[in-house]
């Protein structure tokens, strides 16, 4: 398979997660951009990258560069996502991957123009156990889906101005990190939800502190969701079948499930991967697809949690100034 060249926009700590997995395949980044060129200075020496761009731009218009990664704010991605895949960029964005469903769309068709890769990062996709639980999921030995529930919950001190309250990065619950509950939701479920009702609390800045929400698809499988960004959750998720039942703790990057069949209560432990590696199962799936050995990044899944979260904000009548 070709090795193909990345360019890191952003030099924060998934970044930095970027290119330590790049390093532990015995490759480098080729390039890196940064909104502060001092800080892309430093984190290129950090990490032996020969090229730094004195403007962010000049990575989107380099031959040389096949994949950028971009781990910007939430409400930059779009502008960044828009100049990059109408320079034949592929494209591999830290979730949320965009702000709403109209935002991804224009992005999702200049993809297809332009015949690249659109990609979100979002872990949930390419952990092994994932891929594990998958195919046990689709032998149906535990029986059809019935009941999903989830929970993820931090304690973030009440400072307004940083970015998980702030809303003029996009800050808030649901972008945060409801947008790993529903993609695990979604990976589960055989179809996307198309009933959804939620209730939510909101921070003095005005976006979503804390949230509950309750899904249904077509075939009557349901979800809950509980998210809090001032109340600490254990990240919990529990899939509930006919036969049994699955559960999984720190889901983003989980490497262990507990699968309990319930006709006679005894347990099944699946234990595959590693969370250190999370950004490494990324950046082989990316490659794997780009390179049309298989499609793995599950792009269809991220339209449908982009739905699902605009309709809820929709609900909530909550947006952030570029959508005002």
């Amino acid at each position: 398979m070709k090795e193909y060249r990345w360019a890191s926009l952003g030099c924060g700590v998934i970044a930095n997660e970027l290119a330590m997995a790049m390093q532990k395949q015995g490759r480098t980044l080729y390039a890196v951009g940064n909104r502060t060129h001092e800080k892309a200075v430093e984190f290129a020496n950090k990490y032996g990258i020969t090229k730094v761009y004195d403007d962010i731009h000049e990575m989107f218009y380099d031959d040389e560069v096949d994949i950028i990664y971009i781990s910007t704010p939430h409400n930059t991605h779009i502008t960044y996502l828009l100049e990059a895949l109408k320079n034949g960029k592929h494209v591999l964005c830290e979730k949320s991957i965009t702000l709403n469903a109209d935002e991804l769309n224009l992005a999702v068709e200049l993809a297809k123009q332009h015949n690249v890769v659109l990609a979100e990062a979002m872990t949930i996709y390419h952990m092994p156990l994932y891929k594990k639980l998958y195919d046990i999921v689709s032998s149906n030995s535990l029986g059809p889906l019935r009941f999903i529930q989830m929970n993820f919950g931090s304690y973030k001190e009440y400072d307004m101005t940083n970015r998980f309250f702030n809303r003029n990065l996009a800050g808030g619950s649901l972008l945060d990190i409801g947008v790993y509950a529903l993609s695990f939701v979604r990976w589960f479920m055989s179809e996307k939800p198309d009933q959804i009702v939620s209730q939510v609390r909101f921070a003095p800045t005005g976006v979503d502190e804390q949230a509950g929400i309750l899904l249904m698809n077509p075939k009557q499988e349901m979800a809950t969701v509980s998210l809090s960004l001032h109340a600490k959750q254990p990240k919990r998720g529990m899939v509930a079948f006919d036969k049994g039942f699955i559960e999984i703790y720190e889901y983003p990057r989980a490497k262990k499930a507990v699968i309990t069949y319930t006709e006679d209560n005894h347990q099944e432990i699946i234990e595959i991967g590693k969370t250190r590696d999370a950004l490494s199962y990324e950046i082989i799936d990316m490659e794997k697809t780009i390179s049309k050995e298989s499609d793995e990044m599950h792009l269809d899944y991220t339209i449908d949690v982009m739905d699902i979260m605009t309709t809820i904000r929709n609900d909530w009548n909550m947006k952030y100034p570029e959508e005002e």
